[in-house]
């Protein structure tokens, strides 16, 4: 297991420019827009969902934007789900859009709580509350394999997870989902340092069966800012078996200057979503620093794993 110096040694040796983009949104008022998912098509529309906040607040809303022309327009008359960093995936062809719910922590009201909840419809229009996860826990994720099985990725915390580590279970069907289950899937193997952390944030199904698993890792240096950076690992869905270890593949140096929400965010690349394009490269749909959303297209990161 190789720390974040080691990976951002390794990333940097063989990085290479690439074009970046920075994403406009239209109709989030004064509030920004960060932590995007990547684009998904609903009735025909081209639309991400963002996490939209005050610049100084965590008090967020997720926000859908179609794309028209070169900007992303919020989709009036939908719902904006009380939630930070959504994101997206289809299981049994309903639309799933998750994300982590806020609230204050029921030993001390002055202190906030968190956990990630889980929304299901045909579209964006009828989503509805169908699963609260563990309490304290974020980036939970789920993925449907072509068996109809549904792999779960968790993030643990405290005792089990230190920081936060990766855990996996996989279930028959979504009805099998359950905040013990979820708390009692095994980590992965040894994937992040002691002193740092991370999560997946979305699963991609490669041609040779196994998953790819666009994440985050991160660390706080002695000053107590906190680095983000994009990576990258892929697993077998049926074991949870890490079959390629942890890569970084985006880090803060890669994307235009911008705002941040803190100075200790200003080194902060959240992944949110990873658009594989048929040329062999890949858009990579990111926050920066807690205020911002960008996208760069880079190698796809995937492509040389599904030999």
């Amino acid at each position: 297991m190789k720390d974040i110096a080691i990976l951002l040694k390794e990333y940097r040796a063989g990085n290479e420019p690439a074009k970046v983009e920075r994403l406009n949104f239209v109709g989030a008022g004064d509030k920004d827009v960060y932590n995007i998912s990547a684009p998904f098509v609903v009735d025909g529309k081209e639309v991400i969902a963002g996490r939209m906040e005050s610049r100084d607040s965590e008090m967020a809303e997720i926000g859908f934007f179609e794309k028209q022309d070169l900007t992303w327009v919020l989709l009036a008359n939908m719902p904006k789900l009380a939630l930070q960093d959504p994101f997206v995936t289809r299981i049994d062809g309903d639309l799933m859009i998750g994300g982590v719910e806020v609230f204050p922590s029921k030993d001390d009201p002055e202190k906030l709580a968190w956990r990630t909840c889980l929304y299901r419809g045909k579209d964006i229009a009828d989503l509805t509350l169908f699963f609260e996860g563990p309490v304290g826990m974020k980036d939970l994720r789920l993925k449907q394999l072509p068996s109809g099985e549904i792999v779960v990725l968790t993030r643990p915390q405290g005792e089990k997870g230190g920081r936060g580590k990766i855990g996996f279970c996989l279930i028959e069907k979504l009805a099998d989902l359950t905040v013990v289950l979820i708390e009692d899937a095994p980590l992965l193997e040894p994937h992040f340092a002691d002193e740092e952390w991370g999560g997946a944030n979305e699963m991609h199904l490669l041609k040779n069966g196994n998953l790819g698993v666009l994440s985050h890792i991160a660390n706080f240096d002695a000053a107590g800012d906190r680095h983000y950076y994009a990576a990258i690992c892929v697993i077998d869905p049926k074991t949870g078996a890490i079959v390629v270890p942890m890569e970084i593949i985006a880090e803060r140096a890669d994307f235009l200057v911008g705002p941040t929400k803190r100075a200790d965010l200003k080194d902060v690349v959240f992944s949110g979503g990873l658009i594989r394009n048929v040329s062999g490269t890949a858009d990579l749909y990111v926050g920066i620093s807690d205020a911002d959303a960008q996208k760069r297209t880079i190698r796809d990161p995937f492509m040389k794993f599904e030999g």
